[in-house]
């Protein structure tokens, strides 16, 4: 830190004694130029002089009061203007007393509003210039008597701009601490979401591989004993499925690493490509399923083909969980003008999950399909089972106009 930045912390810190350094000037500057009493003939010259008591004493007060021009600016601008007007009247020759005056002024102008600004230095213009004028030893033209209207001009005037320009840098630092708080909220806001879809992924990917585990699971332990052969088919069923597991966790939770990170996933999003492959792990873990495809040659933007695909594979889960062990299911992808329609229908006799914001699963389909502008609709059939009908559009149309993905 430089001396200049030391000394300006130090003089923030302690307001009273920098303000009585200033007194303590004033009052040197006045004592020395009430010394000296310029007159005017030919050529201009100065005369050494003795100021009186009187004098002395006003420039005193009106130093002393400089002290506390922080504290109650009016009130020591009235002190030195009294003192002033008071040395005026009686000096001969007279002491530059009216320079506390405009130090007095010079702080009110920098303290207050315009307003009070332009009142209070007219005002005090007024009189001190008035008395000097008028009831002053001297003519009223007086070079002395204009100064003082001069000086005290200056004084307000200066006040004013210092207070406008720290008033100005204040607005340009709220301006800036605004904008970095707005960033930062944004920021956070962001953060929210994408944990919030990395959220959905992990639900999607978790619940889907074990229910299928929970279900090879409890097929190898009900043939264990009678059918070796068929138990051991399903334990590799369980153990295909949580290697499927294991590398989608990690491929999703990848996304959190840093650019810096080392193994970055390289791996791309699914989508209705792996439809078969999806389908049949189900079938693998005894779920009849009939898919019905009419889309061919339809190019998907990578977040509607994520989307249809974690759809279908949560849609599916669902039916493996909860409609019944005898449950068929029914997966159509149809195109349909400038949509993409998936329809996921079982025969179940089960609950599906809580359509009142209790299930995740369909909850997380229904944030997929909003945040693609499409449109979900889920609900028991009739004569049993559950639907699943979620539109798409094929042509990305969020609200920012950007691809989710």
């Amino acid at each position: 830190m430089s001396t200049l930045a030391r000394a300006k912390q130090q003089a923030k810190a302690h307001p009273l004694a920098l303000d009585a350094v200033l007194a303590l000037a004033v009052l040197v500057c006045m004592v020395a130029g009430s010394f000296v009493e310029p007159r005017h003939r030919d050529s201009v010259s100065w005369v050494l002089r003795t100021p009186d008591a009187l004098s002395l004493v006003l420039m005193a007060l009106g130093a002393a009061a400089l002290v506390f021009r922080r504290r109650a600016p009016m009130t020591v601008l009235a002190l030195t203007g009294t003192v002033s007007v008071i040395e005026s009247v009686t000096g001969d020759p007279r002491a530059p007393v009216a320079m506390s005056a405009v130090i007095a002024l010079y702080t009110v102008a920098s303290t207050t509003d315009r307003p009070t600004t332009w009142r209070v230095g007219l005002l005090t213009m007024t009189v001190l210039t008035g008395a000097a004028m008028s009831a002053g030893p001297l003519p009223w033209y007086a070079q002395e008597n204009l100064a003082i209207f001069a000086w005290t001009g200056i004084g307000a005037t200066a006040g004013d701009a210092v207070r406008s320009r720290r008033a100005f840098v204040q607005a340009i630092r709220e301006r800036a601490e605004r904008a970095e708080r707005t960033r930062e909220e944004e920021a956070r806001r962001r953060v929210a979401e994408e944990r919030l879809r990395i959220a959905r992924d992990l639900h999607d990917v978790v619940a889907h591989h074990i229910a299928l585990v929970n279900v090879q699971a409890g097929v190898a332990a009900h043939v264990m004993d009678k059918r070796p052969d068929q138990a051991k088919e399903a334990l590799a069923h369980v153990r295909e499925a949580s290697r499927s597991a294991l590398n989608e966790l990690r491929a999703t939770v990848g996304l959190l690493r840093q650019s810096g990170d080392p193994e970055a996933p390289t791996e791309p999003a699914p989508g209705l490509d792996r439809l078969d492959e999806l389908t049949g792990t189900f079938r693998s873990a005894g779920l009849h399923i009939e898919v019905a495809r009419a889309d061919q040659g339809t190019s998907l933007p990578a977040a509607v083909d994520l989307a249809a695909y974690r759809i279908i594979q949560e849609a599916l889960t669902n039916v493996q969980k909860h409609a019944g062990p005898q449950a068929k299911a029914e997966v159509s992808v149809v195109r349909v003008g400038p949509n993409i329609e998936i329809t996921v229908l079982d025969d179940g006799s089960g609950e599906h999950e809580p359509q009142d914001g209790g299930g995740h699963g369909l909850l997380g389909m229904r944030e997929r399909v909003t945040a693609l502008r499409g449109t979900l609709t889920t609900g028991p059939r009739y004569g049993g089972g559950f639907r699943v009908h979620a539109i798409l559009p094929v042509k990305n149309r969020t609200p920012t106009g950007e691809d989710p993905a």
